[in-house]
């Protein structure tokens, strides 16, 4: 049996286990759970007030694609951490390509900036 191959066993025993035991918590949840259902219980929650509107509510895209905007530029900032961490062991290449990264993310910022997009209303 391959060394590197035993890891991959204790990955799949631990997978297994933890959704055996996820399982075993959500039956036994299932089968303590109330079972009476009210009117009460039914109602959408506002903070203790009766609902005035409809659950129906348009919102404006630019809060979608301000959410988008945030999202791309913080999973790309997460990648600088790793790059950190190891950076002696990469030298002058590695500095410049990752200057060359930070130039595309604030080109990217830049532009949409200028678009408008990180204005709220």
């Amino acid at each position: 049996m391959n060394a590197g191959m035993t890891n991959y066993y204790y990955v799949v025993a631990f997978a297994i286990v933890g959704g055996v035991f996820g399982g075993l918590l959500l039956s036994v949840a299932r089968m303590l759970r109330p079972r009476k259902i009210s009117k009460t219980k039914l109602e959408a929650y506002e903070c203790g007030m009766e609902p005035f509107e409809g659950n129906w509510t348009q919102y404006s895209a630019r809060f979608y694609v301000f959410a988008l905007v945030f999202l791309i530029f913080d999973v790309e900032i997460a990648f600088l951490y790793p790059w950190g961490t190891v950076f002696r062991d990469f030298g002058v290449t590695s500095l410049i390509e990752m200057f060359v990264f930070i130039g595309v993310l604030l080109l990217g910022l830049v532009y949409a900036w200028k678009k408008g997009v990180l204005k709220w209303l």
